[in-house]
């Protein structure tokens, strides 16, 4: 079994506390990334990993598909520029959402 090595993308999560320093909200949609932590301690086998990370893209792919419909549509409909910096959070918020759904597969005894 090879070692997962996604699990190190979750070491970007401390960029986020950046914002606690500078005040900066844009800073926080890295903290996001603290859930890749879950694929550090992978099990199965290298074609499990390569399934469970599959459904864990779908579900960040729809997760950031319809926020950004939703977000773009309410922007545009309302003129309300000021949720720009909110909606840009969505992506990274997408990561979470993928890294939570691989721990849950990957948990899961199928």
């Amino acid at each position: 079994m090879r070692k997962n090595k996604l699990g190190y993308l979750s070491l970007l999560g401390f960029i986020g506390l950046l914002g606690l320093f500078t005040g900066n909200y844009g800073f926080y949609g890295f903290f996001g990334f603290f859930g890749f932590i879950s694929m550090l301690h992978g099990k199965g086998s290298d074609e499990r990993i390569d399934r469970n990370i599959e459904r864990a893209c779908r579900n960040a792919f729809v997760f950031d598909t319809v926020t950004a419909a939703f977000s773009i549509a309410y922007i545009a409909s309302f003129k309300a520029v000021d949720l720009w910096p909110l909606a840009l959070t969505f992506p990274f918020i997408g990561i979470a959402v993928f890294g939570f759904s691989y721990g849950y597969y990957d948990q899961k005894e199928d």
